[in-house]
């Protein structure tokens, strides 16, 4: 019976050294992805950098755009300006 009895009293211990085994397994699985998020957020927030950075340098083009049309507004009235005395000095 001692054999039995001893059995008997080393399946709680089997079990809970496959608890164990599978909780180490599962914290190692964490950390690799833990490990994997972390690396994932630095490349996201590298990229949203990026994205910042070109959506900054598309406002300054817009704004030059801008700019241009209006001295090429300017310019043009000018022309038209200069245009209408030609014609009148031709008469």
């Amino acid at each position: 019976m001692s054999r039995s009895a001893a059995s008997v009293d080393l399946q709680p211990i089997d079990r809970l050294e496959e608890k164990v085994r599978s909780l180490v397994q599962l914290v190692d699985t964490l950390r690799a992805e833990r490990a994997q998020a972390i690396d994932e957020v630095g490349r996201l927030e590298r990229e949203v950098d990026a994205a910042k950075a070109r959506l900054t340098e598309a406002a300054t083009v817009t704004a030059d755009a801008a700019t241009l049309r209006e001295e090429r507004d300017l310019i043009r009235t000018r022309v038209v300006q200069m245009i209408s005395q030609i014609e009148k000095l031709n008469l």
